[in-house]
């Protein structure tokens, strides 16, 4: 019996050894990651941008989603279609607004127009109509060009929906109208990409109407455009008068906020307010390549051929994707550590 105590002692103190050096094991491999850990938070703290600077410099559609969109109104009747999204105004048949992104590689799409003018079904109070149109003396202008949407046979159709369309004059519509998507088009190719809001304006009534729905007659249109794009992020506004014109399309150069005042729209919400307050109330024309966009055929193929298919793209995505999800991070562990440090300190160290 005396010879089994020791034996149990023995066990016991090697199965307590054997806990001793697991349990080490255990506290070395948490100080590790508690060291990781740590290294990650000092990384996305000192590195990682702010929000508004990281949103600033990305200037990608990926970065802000949405970003052309105008401020939402209750009883705003929003539609998305190939290519755009519209914002359809009832008493006046046509849409306050039509909002895209145009890039580089969409102004070189060969795709060819196709003239199939119809209502649109997704118009719940029932859009124009072509009968509205007919011997009216206006034009069916388009909000966003058909030239623009030449990237897909989808897109192009769309174009055609008469919720897209809006009386123009047709020395208008076919004149200075028609220079103004060109220059935008040459906006696009030249920057990599732009946003674009345009529509009537239809906030200085009472107006002329034509066809059955009575479809109002705008006396203006607008177009504001958005580049947000490193190195020179700006933005410009257009207010044109419905009729035709020899002045040049600088001469009609306004800023966003002037098209605000004019519409009652607001353009960009989604910016950080003190980039779309900067942005908005100045323009300068010579920051802008004037030139109307002209691409022959044979360039047209180049491109095309030359661009490469979006599967391509994913790695760029996820960067971009890591990328905004550590700005999010830091937002985030900011607000942690402002709960028990004064903003006034994190602000002052850089966070």
């Amino acid at each position: 019996m005396d010879n089994e105590k020791p034996k149990t002692t023995k066990k016991r103190k090697t199965r307590m050894e054997r806990n001793i050096k697991k349990a080490k094991k255990r506290g070395k491999r948490l100080l590790i990651l508690l060291a990781v850990l740590l290294v990650i938070f000092v990384v996305t703290m000192l590195l990682t941008p702010s929000e508004e600077t990281y949103y600033a410099a990305a200037g990608t559609s990926e970065s802000i989603p949405n970003l052309e969109l105008p401020a939402s109104r209750p009883g705003d009747q929003i539609i998305r279609h190939e290519g755009y999204t519209l914002c359809y105004n009832e008493e006046h048949e046509q849409p306050d607004w039509v909002a895209y992104e145009l890039t580089r590689e969409e102004v070189y799409g060969s795709e060819e127009r196709k003239d199939n003018f119809r209502p649109d079904p997704q118009v719940a109070t029932g859009s124009a109509t072509l009968d509205d149109y007919r011997g009216s003396g206006y034009d069916r202008g388009h909000l966003i060009p058909a030239a623009d949407l030449k990237w897909s046979a989808e897109a192009m159709s769309d174009s055609f929906y008469l919720s897209n369309m809006s009386p123009q004059d047709p020395q208008f519509n076919r004149g200075i109208w028609g220079t103004l998507e060109g220059v935008v088009r040459n906006f696009a190719a030249t920057e990599e990409s732009v946003y674009v809001v345009t529509g009537p304006v239809l906030t200085d009534g009472p107006y002329k109407t034509i066809g059955k729905n009575k479809v109002s007659v705008p006396k203006r249109y607008y177009k504001v455009v958005l580049d947000y794009r490193e190195p020179e992020i700006k933005a410009i506004g257009f207010l044109l008068p419905n009729e035709g014109s020899k002045k040049s399309v600088q001469s009609f150069a306004v800023s966003v906020a002037d098209v605000e005042a004019a519409t009652g729209l607001d353009f960009f919400p989604l910016l950080p307010d003190d980039i779309e307050a900067r942005l908005e109330r100045s323009f300068d024309t010579s920051a802008w390549d004037f030139s109307e966009f002209r691409a022959s055929a044979e360039e047209r193929a180049n491109i095309e051929s030359a661009q490469k298919p979006k599967a391509s793209g994913t790695i760029g995505t996820l960067h971009r994707l890591s990328g905004s999800f550590l700005v999010k991070i830091k937002k985030e562990l900011i607000g942690i550590i402002e709960i028990f440090i004064p903003k006034s300190v994190t602000q002052a160290i850089g966070l």
